[in-house]
């Protein structure tokens, strides 16, 4: 019988990647707190509900066939279509589905959506093994949401979206790479070459928020990227060493140039501060800045009970990533990717409908006459008082609704619904992932997924779960 090979220590076992990187290598899922494994198996089954509703919306139809006509038939499982592609190609795309609506999973201290980068690298890398399990494909999961958020932190993310960079495509790439590298059995040597390649493939610009749908694909991108350096790790192909520590070409470095990033961040209480309890799940379907005033909206009307013609001017006050990100001089028409990112549209809706969901980012809604009409009595600002905040309150929100008869209407917002400080109910969780697929899959298929995810580390097979999304689902419009 031949001898394993020796296990490989990292470049510098005390530099923040060689940390990281043998941390990723030791990882057990006896190490974490029974709230934090339930938590991430949660959070797996909100990212399956998502990759089910975008799979196929018309954006990702368009990339599907035009990438299916480039790259061919392969192994890798596109969820919701029924066919196989190549698995970078998976990965891509199955990001993609998952960004596809602006439903899924955000880490608001990184930023990133870490479903988007993490579930795709793991699910094309588990196609790609013999024998892995349900129980490998959570610890990937939670290697995962571990790492992406951490290097989002160092480079304090929020300055990433000021300054014009899709931070969550920047620093997916690592949290691909370690989701991936858990099912190629990287030691810790390859772990730190996955890292140094995943960071020498990471971009991602924010201008595709406004007529682009190329939006939807950044983290399928870093997922794929991060897939492919898990792979080439694999090989013995080597990236690069000390990847966060390097003054020159680092990935800290050059992403935080004038930012004074810290790398302390990437290993902060890592193993005991657990990052996949602090992901939140969304309640709407717009960029995460929207949240806390579509709820202010929402209470509002709910406690004064006015209607859209009552409002003669809606003023909301946001933080300056907030502000950044989600205002501008919108003109009609408005793509959905627009729609989901311009935060004069969601208060629309919300002011109009009552509601932020699905339904209100149709490209029949979005042109709706009522809709521009009520945009043009909404004006947001930048209110720099929030800046100063620590960062975990950089997303609140003040609201002022001036009616016609002079009533005046305030709402202060400390936080979105469902922030990690006030996480969604895992049972609501389980109800937003049936409420989402209902109409998309057979109940049959939806309570089998969903009873195989939540009990993902008794799952011998995990081709059986891959078998189950693979199968087509319908389009949503």
């Amino acid at each position: 019988m031949n001898a394993s090979p020796p296990l490989r220590l990292p470049t510098d076992p005390a530099g923040a990647t060689g940390q990281l990187a043998q941390w990723l290598a030791d990882l057990d899922l006896a190490d974490l707190p029974d709230q934090a494994l339930t938590r991430a198996k949660h959070l797996i089954l909100d990212g399956v509900a998502c990759a089910l509703v975008g799979a196929q919306l018309p954006w990702s139809r368009l990339a599907t066939e035009a990438i299916t006509k480039l790259e061919g038939e392969g192994s890798g499982s596109l969820i919701g279509w029924g066919r196989k592609l190549p698995p970078t190609s998976a990965a891509l795309l199955n990001g993609a589905y998952i960004q596809a609506f602006e439903l899924d999973d955000y880490h608001f201290l990184a930023p990133i959506h870490s479903n988007a980068v993490v579930l795709p690298a793991l699910f094309a890398a588990a196609q790609q093994k013999d024998g892995v399990t349900g129980a490998e494909l959570l610890r990937g999961a939670i290697a995962g949401y571990e790492v992406g958020p951490r290097v989002g932190m160092a480079l304090h993310g929020l300055q990433m979206l000021s300054r014009g960079w899709h931070s969550g495509a920047v620093f997916g790439t690592h949290a691909a790479a370690a989701a991936a590298g858990i099912v190629y059995r990287l030691d810790a040597a390859g772990f730190e070459d996955a890292l140094g390649m995943a960071g020498t493939q990471s971009g991602g610009l924010m201008a595709a928020q406004f007529e682009a749908m190329v939006k939807r694909m950044h983290h399928g991108f870093s997922s794929r990227n991060g897939l492919y350096a898990a792979a080439l790790a694999a090989s013995g192909y080597t990236g690069i060493k000390r990847v966060f520590e390097r003054d020159y070409g680092g990935f800290l470095s050059t992403f935080g140039e004038g930012h004074s990033p810290d790398a302390s961040k990437i290993t902060e209480g890592l193993g005991s501060v657990w990052e996949c309890a602090r992901i939140s799940v969304k309640p709407y379907a717009a960029m995460t800045g929207h949240h806390a005033a579509i709820q202010g909206i929402l209470e509002l009307r709910e406690q004064h009970g006015f209607r859209a013609d009552h409002v003669e001017k809606l003023d909301i006050y946001l933080g300056h990533a907030a502000f950044h990100h989600g205002w501008w001089d919108a003109k009609r028409p408005l793509t959905a990717t627009g729609a989901q990112m311009f935060i004069g549209y969601s208060a629309a809706v919300a002011v109009l409908d009552g509601a932020a969901m699905m339904a209100q980012y149709t490209p029949s809604r979005i042109d709706s006459d009522d809709v521009w009409e009520m945009i043009s009595r909404i004006e947001a600002h930048h209110d720099a008082s929030v800046d100063s905040k620590p960062r975990q309150e950089q997303l609140a929100t003040r609201l002022e609704i001036k009616l016609r008869d002079g009533a005046v209407l305030r709402a202060e917002i400390p936080e979105p619904p469902g922030f990690h400080s006030n996480p969604m109910p895992n049972e609501a969780v389980v109800a937003k992932f049936h409420a989402l697929t209902g109409g998309l899959i057979e109940e049959g298929r939806r309570k089998a997924i969903a009873q195989m995810i939540l009990d993902l580390e008794s799952l011998d097979d995990a081709g059986a779960l891959l078998d189950l999304l693979e199968r087509p689902a319908h389009a949503l419009f």
